[in-house]
């Protein structure tokens, strides 16, 4: 997969988690998930676009080593808010999908690129 293609569907589910995020209750809950999934949702797509700028492989592998992180958080509070009733966003259930499958295509990039290295 391409590094644009995968920018641009990056771009597409932060979009899509601040959509589901600014829906969500208005309690304190609501608030603190509503704060964490916009930031990691957005650090995914900010993140990725870093590494791809990288001046070396190296700084490729350790800023998609961030983006990892922030996919797999992204994953943690979707569940968390499927776990709790919360998810009632019509996009949830895609939501979740696209951050698995942009977190299996981030690690396998990082597995690569480690490869690569050698």
């Amino acid at each position: 997969m391409m590094k644009e293609e995968i920018k641009k569907r990056s771009n597409l589910f932060a979009h899509k988690c601040v959509k589901l995020a600014v829906e969500l209750p208005k309690n304190k809950l609501g608030s603190h998930i509503e704060g964490q999934l916009i930031r990691s949702s957005t650090s995914v797509a900010a993140n990725y676009r870093a590494a791809c700028l990288g001046q070396s492989k190296r700084a490729f592998i350790s800023k998609l080593g961030i983006v990892i992180e922030e996919a797999d958080e992204c994953i943690f509070w979707l569940e968390f808010l499927r776990d709790e009733g919360m998810a009632k966003h019509v996009d949830f259930n895609e939501a979740l999908k696209e951050a698995k499958e942009l977190t299996s295509i981030f690690i396998a990039s990082r597995i690569t690129a480690l490869k690569n290295l050698k």
